[in-house]
């Protein structure tokens, strides 16, 4: 779990820059939400590369390319800075 320190550097994941990464601290928000986030990989601990931000906004999660809305990722919290 995340230290009280460690807030202080999480940002929403639609604020992460084009080609910028991040590994995944958090996903908020109601269960059904987050379970179907979880399920396509949005989970604490993955690394993330935002491809394209905005609307639609476009995440690499592996080897995988996935689509998201932007609100779907202000319930996400990113420690960026760290590479892929």
């Amino acid at each position: 779990m995340l230290a009280v320190n460690d807030v202080s550097e999480l940002i929403p994941l639609s604020q992460l820059g084009a080609g910028c990464c991040a590994i995944i601290a958090a996903v908020l928000g109601g269960a059904e939400q987050v379970h179907r986030l979880h399920e396509m990989g949005l989970r604490h601990g993955a690394p993330i590369e935002m491809v394209q931000p905005g609307a639609p906004c476009i995440l690499k999660l592996g080897n995988q390319r996935l689509g998201f809305r932007a609100d779907e990722l202000l319930s996400v919290l990113v420690k960026p800075g760290i590479a892929v």
